[in-house]
């Protein structure tokens, strides 16, 4: 795994409160208090290629400093010297907030933006890398996404902000781009369409589905608390069956946050007797995430068995002989999605960054000779 290599900027803010935090004095015991006043923040950068931020603040009638980062109410650090020391381990932007406490109990505070860029991203050339035929196989459709847009041909957007799971996205067509022979599918922190995030959903409904064969999706995954990206297929027959009747692959999703990056899943979903039923299993990684560098999320689906693969390495496998597994013997087409939010992922919190990217550099679907 590279080293990120971070250049940071800093914007000057300076935001001054006074909060109460004091309870009632008795009156016959009273106590002179005094208010913390003149909080000055000076940030400093000792090493350009690091993402360390030093945090020099002074105050007059001040007892105690508490250093914040976001919008989190608890300190990351607390002492009598306002002097700090805080490594940034992610590219984005953030707010750095210092507060001076006086014997009054309130507090004064000062908040610093700090915009942080890696200056090594991951590029196309990172990761594994699949080859363009297998013995025994035919390249039936492929989409390396070159050009400098999605291809229509290929793909629709679904958008809006209705959607299953309690997420909490509004999805787009203005989040996806394609460029440098990469689809880009960005979640955002903005508020469009009484949502608080927004992102893109892309379909290849009733433009390409295929029934068995084995797909190959090269990507480079997003990260953080909340963020839920998947390479995912649906049933053709969803609008006359409905879900789960209809059958749902998923090739590859992954919950961000809570150290969960390092972890993908792949699932099956079906009906068994007017029941919801479904079998899946998690591939980790040996070391590192799945925003480190790009990755092949494969599965192998034939009339016996879905194979789900990572880097060629098969971690589950699920029969669908039986008979109540008909689903998976009829054509699905193709979702690619970031959600934000929702059951299983949880939402974001202070620690989420946003923008987040799901990039992906290819698709390519293989079916027997």
């Amino acid at each position: 795994m590279k080293k990120p290599i971070f250049t940071v900027y800093l914007l000057s803010l300076l935001v001054m409160m006074l909060v109460s935090s004091t309870s009632c004095k008795e009156e016959d015991q009273p106590e002179v208090t005094v208010d913390p006043t003149n909080l000055v923040v000076e940030v400093t950068i000792p090493n350009p290629d690091l993402g360390i931020v030093n945090i020099q603040a002074s105050a007059d009638n001040t007892t105690e400093y508490s250093l914040h980062i976001g919008s989190a109410d608890q300190p990351v650090a607390t002492n009598e010297t306002g002097t700090f020391e805080y490594e940034f381990t992610e590219s984005g932007t953030f707010e750095i907030t210092v507060r001076a406490y006086g014997t009054s109990g309130r507090y004064i505070s000062a908040v610093k933006p700090v915009v942080i860029i890696d200056n090594d991203p991951v590029t196309i050339a990172d990761g594994y890398i699949t080859p363009m035929q297998y013995a025994g196989y035919q390249l039936a459709w492929n989409d390396e996404f070159s050009g400098n847009a999605l291809n229509t041909q290929y793909w629709s957007y679904e958008t809006g902000g209705e959607w299953s799971n309690n997420e909490l996205q509004y999805y787009r067509q203005e989040n996806t781009t394609v460029a440098d022979q990469v689809l880009t599918i960005e979640a955002r922190k903005e508020n469009y369409g009484g949502r608080s995030y927004t992102s893109s959903r892309l379909v290849t409904r009733n433009k390409k589905s295929f029934k068995y064969g084995r797909i190959d999706i090269r990507a480079l995954l997003p990260k953080g608390q909340g963020i839920w990206p998947a390479l995912w297929a649906l049933g053709d027959n969803i609008t006359t069956q409905g879900w789960p009747k209809c059958g749902e692959t998923d090739i590859m999703e992954m919950i961000g946050g809570s150290g969960r990056e390092n972890t993908v899943y792949g699932t099956v979903h079906w009906d068994q007797n007017g029941n919801h039923a479904d079998y899946g299993n998690g591939y980790t990684l040996p070391t590192g995430t799945f925003a480190d560098e790009y990755h092949v999320f494969s599965i192998i689906w034939d009339a016996t068995s879905i194979k789900w693969y990572v880097n060629n390495i098969q971690y589950s496998e699920a029969d669908i002989t039986p008979a109540q597994m008909s689903e998976f013997h009829q054509p699905q087409f193709f979702i690619f999605n970031v959600a934000v939010g929702g059951n299983w992922p949880g939402n974001p919190d202070a620690t989420t960054i946003f923008p987040q990217q799901l990039k992906v550099d290819y698709i390519r679907v293989f079916q027997s000779n």
